[in-house]
This record gives C-alpha cells, structure tokens and sequence, in this order.
C-alpha cells in the first residue's frame, strides 16, 4: 500500500517537473501531472533499460529517476505534437 502512494507522490513530482521542462504548466492539473508522470515513469525506464540506465522499476534510485523524468518529457513531447501538430 505504501509503494502506491511513494508512487503517486513520485509520479506527481516527475509529471511537474517534465510539464515545467515542456512549458506545460499552466494547462495541467495535479491530476494529469501524476498520470503523466507514472505513464513517463514507465516509457523512460523501458526506454532506459535498453541502454542499461535505471532498468528496475521498483528502485528509486537517481538514474531512474533521471529516466523517468525523460520519458515523462518524451510522452508530453507526443502529447504536443497530436494536439499542436508540433513540439514546443
């Protein structure tokens, strides 16, 4: 129970900073800050297990967190360009 809500605090982090990164902020809530951050949290350790950086999914470790971050930032860069038709 503790490692779903560690999770949820995590993902709402890491979905904040990446909307921050992304020039998002304004037009996301916390909700989607935590779905974008848990979806990204997977998308960057998939991504980082193919180059052998943070490739556990249950460890909380700086190089996993590192690739959450970028996969966060990769899945709002997807969300930019469906909805804008381009990467801002």
């Amino acid at each position: 129970m503790i490692g779903w809500i560690i999770a949820i605090i995590v993902g709402g982090i890491i979905g904040w900073l990446a909307s921050m990164v992304m020039n998002r902020d304004a037009s996301m809530g916390i909700f989607w800050n935590i779905v974008v951050g848990i979806i990204g949290s997977f998308i960057g350790r998939f991504v980082g297990g193919f180059i052998g950086i943070g490739s556990t999914l249950t460890s909380f470790d700086i190089p996993g967190l590192l690739m959450s971050l970028v996969g966060a930032v990769i899945l709002l860069g997807i969300v930019n360009l469906i909805q804008r038709g381009r990467v801002r």
